[in-house]
């Protein structure tokens, strides 16, 4: 059927009788015709908009039939073409369909509400709800306070729509209806309540509570109304009296101009003063100038006029053209880095021999140096050492946990707030335009939506391009070429590779005993010393004391450990002097467990039982080297390979190398072949909880798994390090000094590393290798050689 066909049938229907909707019964079942966000109050009836598919059919049928429908809110908001049972409230109306008109955007449907209706069971889901309905019969009361309640509703709803303009049919609909029920159901629909409040008030079945919720919730509209025509008239009166104003300062302006005493105000003579004085470029000057006309146009009340003041400000006050005089004194330079650093004789080269070229070319570029290095050996500290030696000022800006690009270049103007970035901040603060500028743990720098700080650095770091780097805040090109950038960094794998490219990378191993001994007493003591009150006549350190704490209480590459420490003891002898203890005190080193507890740390090698299929490995952290138990178990079994220890990727590849290169060489190894068939093989890296990965364990397990296997132990004096392929090579790998450094401390004496890493033996200072023997191997049988016991 058509629905032509429907609207012929309904109009043939309507001719046949005339229906009072309040008079029809109620049916046991009804269709249910979901409301999206709001509720129907019985009494009421206005147009309703369908555009589902399903409640278009669903009209379509109640319109052949006695046209009810249960009119049901849906608890949410949300657009479903099928409404699940649950997302409908429990209370609606049974509605009455007067008329339907289709429009193009769908059914316009004039429904009238005629009871309330308690939803039953659901008995029908497709193609459109269908449930078991009963009516709700309102409890109606008549005495004196239903009568004042309905007076008062009436009185502040006449007061409502004086303040908000209501139609003036709404009152005279509220004083013509006389069934209470309607009345109260016609005034909280003008109150703007949320949707779970209206089903409140519809599930409410008594007439004085209702009349009572219904005139708090009008009473609250009111104030709400009341509120908001006051700050209406506030600022009304607010907007006069700037207009006011306005019209007073031009006729006073005009006076003015007529007695010869038009002229600018303070705040601009003092600005034309300073832009007359400052030396600024030639885009500069320009743009400040355009700057100060535009402010000379704009009135000191408004907020633009703080706006275009302050960007002037930044602009007179930047060091467009302001240098410090560099210290090109080589040979003072060089002590002066002595005095203030012990060792790092790289770095140290590296800036002398910029000293000496810009003694040469006064116009040399700045450097941009990387710094990079373990926590700890003095990358920071270094930054203000250069600063002092070259009299340059010392300016440092943290970039870990940046994610903002504005933090760089700035925000723009239109921003309410905006600030220049932190790099002309800087140069502002610092008040030249050559200083040492440190940006401190570069590899922390992070990313999202708000930009990417690392990809706008990439200026900022380019000589070849910040000669002009631009601040979103200023618009003015800037020229940071005369910058010596320094930035310092724990690793280099977090940081892009298009940054790294424009850095000169400087890298910073970690310190040797000997190193560390000398900074502690070249620097640490006498500044904890100096921090605790102390003098070298109250407490001294001896060198076998400063040992005794750097082996035991510390496991770092670089000394802030070991100043804690030094600090503790200070502290200690500081009691006891406080305490009555006289003359000088000289802590020996079994007096330290006094000051420091137990020894935290021991050699390590020692303190393990050693037998066939444990080997000691290298390894590189970003604290400086370690060295790292390989152990190997054998059990019966199918030839499975176990590996445990919290190993990544690269390792667990280098274990199953390690597996391969021996199973395919069993023969020469004199393992038979039958073995792998029938054993498994457990293999182990100690201290679980640390994540271990990377290629140089290679070579400790491979002897780790033919130590096992062939029943010989490993040496234990040995540690190994190294890269294997699958036939047999050694690969060469990175951190040999900081490796090296991890033997020495542990106590080995014998380190066997890849042939082509001789040449990074070379770069450790003699005093490191004192005592250690390194054998250089091309392939894994020759470190079988060197490493098991015959």
């Amino acid at each position: 059927m058509t629905t032509n066909d429907i609207k012929e049938a309904v109009e043939e229907k309507e001719e046949r009788q005339s229906v009072n909707p309040a008079k029809l019964p109620v049916p046991d079942e009804l269709p249910v015709l979901p409301l999206r966000g709001f509720v129907f109050y019985p009494g009421m009836g206005f147009p309703l908009q369908i555009q589902q598919s399903s409640s278009k059919q669903l009209i379509d049928e109640a319109l052949l039939k006695d046209r009810l429908v249960a009119a049901v809110a849906f608890k949410s908001s949300e657009e479903e073409e099928k409404p699940p049972r649950e997302s409908l409230y429990a209370v609606g109306v049974m509605g009455y369909i007067h008329k339907l008109l289709k429009t193009t955007e769908g059914y316009q449907v004039l429904m009238s509400a005629v009871k309330k209706l308690r939803i039953g069971e659901y008995v029908q889901d497709e193609p459109y709800l269908r449930a078991r309905v009963r009516p709700i019969e309102m409890v109606e009361a008549s005495d004196r306070e239903v009568e004042a309640l309905l007076i008062n509703l009436r009185s502040e709803l006449k007061r409502l729509a004086e303040l908000a303009q209501l139609a003036p049919e709404l009152l005279m609909t509220v004083q013509s209806l006389t069934n209470p029920f309607h009345i109260a159901y016609l005034v909280v629909s003008q109150c703007n309540l949320p949707l779970d409040q209206e089903q409140e008030i519809l599930e409410i079945e008594e007439l004085k509570p209702l009349l009572h919720r219904v005139a708090r919730e009008l009473h609250k509209r009111l104030e709400t109304v009341e509120m908001s025509a006051q700050i209406q008239k506030s600022v009304k009166e607010d907007m006069d009296a700037k207009q006011r104003e306005f019209f007073l300062r031009q006729q006073l302006q005009a006076i003015r101009k007529e007695l010869g005493e038009e002229g600018e105000n303070v705040d601009l003579r003092d600005l034309r003063e300073r832009l007359e004085k400052a030396a600024l470029t030639g885009e500069a000057k320009k743009a400040a100038g355009k700057e100060l006309d535009r402010l000379a146009r704009i009135q000191p009340s408004s907020p633009e006029y703080t706006v275009s003041r302050n960007y002037l400000d930044w602009i007179l006050d930047l060091p467009w053209s302001v240098s410090t005089p560099d210290n090109l004194d080589v040979a003072q330079a060089q002590r002066t880095l002595d005095e203030d650093h012990y060792g790092l004789e790289k770095i140290k080269k590296r800036i002398i021999e910029f000293l000496a070229v810009r003694k040469l070319k006064q116009d040399m570029r700045g450097p941009i140096l990387c710094f990079a290095g373990p926590p700890g050996v003095g990358k920071t500290s270094l930054g203000q050492s250069i600063a002092r030696t070259m009299g340059r000022k010392f300016v440092r800006f943290s970039l870990g946990g940046v994610r903002d690009e504005a933090e760089i270049r700035g925000h723009r103007r239109t921003y309410i707030g905006a600030l220049p970035g932190r790099i002309i901040q800087s140069l502002r603060k610092a008040g030249s335009n050559n200083p040492v500028f440190m940006l401190d743990e570069i590899d922390k720098i992070g990313m999202d939506f708000r930009g990417d700080p690392a990809s706008a650095l990439l200026e900022v770091l380019d000589p070849e391009q910040n000669s002009t780097f631009a601040d979103h805040y200023l618009e003015i090109p800037f020229d940071l070429s005369k910058v010596m950038f320094i930035t310092t960094a724990n690793v280099l794998d977090t940081v892009p590779g298009p940054l790294r490219d424009r850095m000169d990378i400087i890298e910073l191993p970690g310190y040797t005993e000997d190193e560390k001994l000398m900074i502690a007493k070249t620097h640490l003591v006498g500044k904890q010393l100096e921090a605790h009150g102390l003098s070298g006549d109250n407490l001294v350190l001896t060198d076998e004391t400063i040992r005794a704490i750097i082996r035991s209480y510390t496991r770092e590459a670089g000394v802030r450990t070991l100043e804690r420490q030094i600090a503790a003891v200070c502290r200690g002898v500081a009691k006891d002097i406080v305490a009555g203890a006289t003359g000088r005190i000289t802590v020996e080193p079994g007096q330290l467990p006094d000051f420091l507890g137990p020894a935290r740390y021991f050699q390590e090698s020692a303190a393990r039982t050693w037998g066939p299929g444990l080997a000691t490995g290298l390894a590189w952290t970003p604290v400086g080297g370690e060295i790292m138990f390989i152990e190997a178990a054998r059990m019966t079994g199918k030839g499975m390979l176990t590996l445990t220890g919290k190993l990544g990727d690269v390792m667990k590849e280098s274990a199953t190398a390690a597996l391969t290169y021996i199973r395919s060489n069993a023969k020469q190894l004199s393992i038979p072949d039958e073995t792998f068939a029938r054993t498994d093989i457990h293999i182990h890296v100690p201290e679980g909880a640390i994540p271990k990965d990377g290629p140089s364990a290679g070579v400790a397990m491979v002897v780790s798994l033919c130590s096992l296997l062939t029943g010989r132990s490993v040496r234990k004096d040995l540690a190994m390090t190294g890269e294997i392929t699958l036939r047999g090579d050694v690969l060469p790998v990175g951190g040999i000094k900081e490796k090296v450094l991890a033997a020495a401390r542990a106590g080995l004496s014998e380190v066997i590393l890849p042939a082509i890493n001789e040449k990074d033996v070379g770069e450790i200072p003699e005093h490191a290798k004192k005592g250690l023997t390194f054998h250089y191997v091309n392939s894994i049988r020759e470190a079988f050689e060197v490493a098991i016991v015959t």
